[in-house]
């Protein structure tokens, strides 16, 4: 079974979809992480985000690795045999991802390897083209939305307590950005498929997300 969540930055997607995959017993992929290990690798090199055929390059001659964590909201990445897992949420990384993500060569690349990794077994994956073009024939698809303040609150919340110092109002705007440049990108823009159930979840806990998700899991598993 593939299950496939999709939303904006700061929805809870990577929260929500491995708490789900521990729950089910499935693998879980963060393609997220995937994106970010290569920005920060790009930034590592002082490469241009926005050159395609220069991040390209760096793509295929990157060695990735994505590995089970200890805790139940990540994975650990590693990037030519380091664990950036923390650097990659770095806010430098997360500012440019949506730039070297938007990249047609690379996002095909990308998607190559994602559709690879969840080739024959059962797996929650996340990120914002999953139910529409990485995984279109998933059995379920789940697109996570909340406000654009509720949004920036969260990912404050994450980069203070890795000893980031922002504003909310500086995390708004570059949510807005990443908004902006995920959903109008040429290559598999930021949108919801059109049999994917949404769940808005502005005003709901990770445990309530879970829950419900779970909940649909048994609603298909009863229509086969």
């Amino acid at each position: 079974m593939q299950i496939a969540i999709d939303g904006p930055a700061g929805a809870g997607k990577s929260t929500v979809a491995k708490l789900v995959a521990e729950r089910l017993g499935f693998i879980y992929i963060d393609t997220g992480a995937m994106y970010r290990a290569l920005t920060y690798l790009v930034l590592q090199k002082d490469a241009d985000p926005y050159d395609e055929e220069n991040v390209y390059t760096i793509q295929q001659e990157m060695d990735l690795q994505l590995l089970p964590a200890a805790d139940a909201t990540s994975c650990r990445v590693l990037v030519n045999g380091e664990d950036v897992s923390e650097k990659i949420r770095h806010p430098d990384v997360g500012k440019a991802v949506s730039v070297v993500s938007s990249h047609g060569r690379v996002r095909w690349a990308m998607v190559a390897l994602q559709q690879e990794l969840a080739s024959g077994c059962n797996v929650v994956m996340d990120g914002r083209d999953i139910g529409t073009t990485v995984l279109p024939k998933a059995e379920l698809k789940i697109f996570l939305s909340a406000s654009v303040e509720e949004r920036a609150k969260r990912r404050l919340a994450e980069l203070v307590q890795k000893g980031h110092r922002l504003t909310l109002e500086a995390v708004i705007a570059d949510i807005k950005k990443r908004d902006h440049i995920d959903s109008t990108r040429a290559i598999s823009p930021l949108r919801m498929a059109e049999d994917a159930v949404e769940i808005d979840t502005t005003d709901l806990s990770v445990d309530q997300v879970v829950e419900e998700i779970l909940a649909l899991v048994v609603r298909r598993e009863n229509r086969v």
